[in-house]
């Protein structure tokens, strides 16, 4: 049976081309189309889809303003949003993913390149991998983000300091009570004590299908303090990981930013790869620094985790931390095969029940490479105990 298809777009033309192209499949069906987000949420309140297909900007209900309702009222859909590269499109993409939507799909810019054979492909796999997601997934969404549900991570904008003005907490100043956040929020990592870890060390994190909503458990997690940089590689396209390092920033102690060629790597400190580039981790006088490679694609994505860690082979780390969380396909196996052959090397795997896509964990389990296999809401004391705090 194909699986049904909900489009919601308010552009005549959009609609038309996603429907040719679902259409086209025979895993799919367009069951029916929806003009705005007040009348998707009318159908989505009636049937049940296999997935829906929902624009970010419409008249009446934008895709953001749907998906709080959806919140509210609790019906919950697999979603794949359909977004522009915009400044602000990008940044609303990052909410709606915190909002519960799996996934995102950017725009073509007009019909031809939306009739391109790479759009079709990337548009049907991502389809594919959204119509097979639970949609209790967007329920977990509305429990631990940041719209309308209470908030489980800290914002560093949240906390009252009792030591002096414009310091950022770290493990030893922050004390249980300090948060002040919407709703119950979840203990941070950064709470408990841990101790020195001797060792000059870099956590690796590699994520994809639902790693933006991932990182928002991981990240803020994290103390300012922490005793290693942080490389982190989200499959995203240029344009949005801007967006997604400005967002972390905000919700953590730790600093965010996407990474810039040169940049030295200081702990306490996490660079995201730039949609478009491939993070590499390089020996150079005094230290390590970034190099942005404009390396061809690897494993069908730009960044590669792989390529993040194969650099790691010969950079100046004692150890290096790899964390592999939630995400189709199998990227950072190899990379992490590799890096283990000459490096010291620790694997953090995030469990299957707590992913939105159990592929990129699922391979480093398979292949024996996982030394820790924990749920999301571990991950950061994992990381915080094998790195410690300076």
């Amino acid at each position: 049976m194909k699986k049904k298809i909900l489009i919601i777009d308010d552009s005549a033309l959009m609609r038309r081309v996603l429907c040719d192209i679902i259409n086209s499949d025979d895993r799919f069906e367009v069951a029916e189309y929806a003009v705005d987000g007040a009348d998707g949420f009318k159908k989505i309140c009636a049937k049940t889809y296999d997935a829906v297909v929902l624009d970010v900007y419409m008249p009446k209900m934008t895709g953001l303003e749907l998906l709080k309702e959806m919140q509210k009222s609790k019906v919950y859909a697999s979603v794949l949003m359909a977004s522009t590269t915009t400044g602000e499109g990008a940044k609303e993409t990052i909410e709606a993913l915190e909002l519960g939507a799996v996934d995102f799909i950017k725009k073509p810019e007009n019909v031809a390149d939306a009739r391109h054979v790479e759009f079709r492909d990337r548009f049907l796999t991502l389809l594919d991998v959204v119509s097979k997601t639970n949609p209790s997934h967007m329920a977990r969404a509305g429990l631990s983000g940041t719209g309308t549900g209470a908030r489980t991570f800290v914002s560093r904008y949240d906390v009252n300091f009792h030591n002096k003005p414009g310091t950022i907490p770290t493990s030893n100043t922050l004390r249980a009570g300090d948060v002040k956040a919407a709703g119950k929020p979840v203990e941070p990592a950064r709470n408990k004590q841990y101790p020195k870890v001797p060792g000059k060390k870099i956590v690796a994190i590699a994520s994809s299908t639902g790693g933006p909503k991932a990182l928002q458990e991981v990240i803020p997690k994290l103390p300012g303090d922490l005793n290693a940089p942080v490389l982190l590689v989200q499959h995203m396209p240029k344009g949005f990981t801007g967006s997604l390092a400005s967002r972390l920033n905000e919700l953590s102690y730790i600093d965010v930013t996407e990474a810039k060629e040169g940049e030295p790597l200081l702990k306490g400190h996490v660079y995201i790869a730039p949609g478009g580039a491939h993070l590499n981790a390089v020996r150079a006088a005094g230290g390590n620094k970034i190099h942005l490679s404009d390396e061809p694609a690897r494993e069908g994505v730009k960044p590669c985790a792989n390529y993040m860690y194969e650099s790691l082979v010969g950079a100046n780390f004692d150890e290096v931390v790899c964390v592999v969380l939630t995400g189709m396909g199998c990227d950072g196996t190899a990379g992490i095969v590799n890096l283990k052959k000459s490096q010291k090397v620790r694997v953090i795997a995030q469990n299957e029940e707590s992913c939105t896509v159990y592929g990129m964990p699922r391979s480093i389990v398979d292949g024996g490479l996982a030394d820790e296999v924990v749920p999301l809401s571990e991950v950061a004391d994992h990381i915080i105990k094998n790195v410690g705090v300076c």
